[in-house]
């Protein structure tokens, strides 16, 4: 009838109706078809809430670094700006100063760091936030069958232990890195590269991922245009550390970026199985700074670059080049940084328990990422097992050690034998303009 309200078919379902129905048939392939991520990880986002407050709750906390870290800010609350000075219950002060401004915040939050309750609480949520851009990375990339993600999240002891029963200040050094890692492919890079400086600035193992982004801002913009951002990263942590380097300036650069910092033999991760003496061998360290230096050079010339590509072209302006300059992907910017990190984690001179939050959230992505076709899924999901394993083993064996680096091993090689990404800019990335380009 003309002007009256059309009445629905009885036959045509609604579009909401629709997607119960295909979900419902797709029901047996809901954990491995990855157009279903975002269910997925919603519904374990929502799980891990209720796992996090039953951790909280009913497994007790274990002190080791809270009290040293809340003796260290509180000796700046009282006026010590030298950082030789500054130091608590497990030794001097070692962490940039943006540290020092996010647990001094925390101080003053817990009741001087009295209410550890409140504190484990207020990591839940850095656990939580963590999470969410971690899972946005694979929405994004749609690399990884949803069914993984449990061992992302719900399945890890370990990284439970370190962010809400531990409160180490990695998961907050992390949790900014990652968030720079959402703005990079969202491509705000100058915004990016601020958030990535404020990551470096609570903990120095964000360095790991510098050369990737490098790699990333000179393929993305030419060494003209890298420079005011590097320059903004220089300028965020001079600033964060002026009232410290008018104190006391080397002091605050030889403890707060202490790239020969000694590590303990008894708190060794992946080591174990070397006597001790060559753990501590000076020589041994430089083999691994050498080793380090190599794959990520080779990887830079081989794996990260586009074929037919000179390394010098990266130097040019993007419109100056002879082959046409083309807009990172997404993958391709997830890859190159998640595989700069790995590689300086295959080569540490030694790895903690709480350096596991290092690159735990990153490993099935490297590892659905490799060339190896014959890599079953059952075999990436035992190799993330025996990883696990490996962290969870304390103290150390000569097997957990040895059988880390083994699966390091398998990882690097299937990301070297991997088939490089390609490189043509999807249509939407064609149509929106690089925001950097308007500031």
């Amino acid at each position: 009838m003309a002007g009256g309200v059309r009445k629905k078919s009885p036959g045509s379902p609604s579009p909401l109706w629709g997607k119960l129905h295909t979900l419902w048939q797709d029901k047996h392939l809901v954990l491995f078809k990855t157009e279903y991520t975002l269910l997925v990880v919603s519904v374990l986002w929502f799980l891990e809430v209720g796992i996090n407050v039953w951790v909280i709750q009913k497994v007790a906390y274990t002190e080791i670094d809270w009290k040293a870290y809340m003796d260290e800010v509180e000796g700046v609350i009282n006026g010590t700006y030298d950082y030789t000075q500054l130091k608590g219950d497990t030794g001097p002060l070692v962490y940039p100063a943006g540290f020092v401004y996010i647990f001094t915040a925390l101080y003053y939050i817990t009741s001087r760091g009295v209410n550890i309750r409140l504190g484990q609480y207020i990591f839940a949520v850095f656990y939580l936030v963590t999470l969410l851009l971690v899972f946005r990375i694979y929405y994004r990339t749609k690399k990884v069958p949803p069914y993984v993600f449990f061992f992302v999240c719900c399945a890890s002891y370990r990284i439970h232990s370190i962010f809400v029963l531990r409160l180490f200040n990695d998961p907050v050094a992390m949790m900014l890195l990652f968030g720079a890692v959402n703005l990079f492919m969202d491509g705000y890079w100058t915004m990016g590269c601020g958030l990535y400086s404020l990551a470096v600035s609570v903990k120095m193992n964000v360095l790991l991922f510098a050369p990737g982004l490098l790699f990333l801002l000179l393929s993305e913009f030419g060494l003209i245009r890298t420079i005011p951002k590097l320059s903004l990263c220089a300028a965020i942590q001079l600033l964060l550390g002026l009232p410290f380097l008018l104190e006391n300036p080397t002091g605050y650069v030889s403890r707060a970026f202490d790239l020969g910092r000694q590590f303990m033999f008894k708190w060794t991760v992946n080591w174990r199985f070397l006597p001790e003496w060559l753990f501590l061998n000076r020589y041994f360290h430089l083999l691994l700074l050498a080793a380090h230096l190599l794959t990520l050079l080779l990887f830079a010339l081989r794996r990260w670059k586009r074929p037919g590509e000179s390394i010098f072209e990266l130097l040019k302006e993007p419109s100056k080049r002879n082959t046409p300059a083309q807009k990172s992907t997404v993958d391709q910017i997830v890859l190159v940084l998640f595989t700069s990190n790995f590689i300086g984690m295959c080569f540490s001179r030694s790895l903690h328990y709480q350096f596991y939050v290092w690159y735990f959230h990153t490993l099935p992505y490297l590892l659905w990422s490799g060339g190896v076709k014959k890599l079953a899924h059952l075999l990436r999901v035992l190799i993330l097992g025996l990883i696990e394993l490996s962290w969870n083993t304390y103290p150390s064996t000569n097997s957990s050690s040895a059988a880390l680096h083994i699966c390091h091993f398998i990882i690097l090689l299937c990301l070297w034998l991997a088939p490089p990404l390609p490189s043509a800019p999807t249509e939407s990335q064609e149509q929106t303009p690089d925001k950097d380009k308007r500031h």
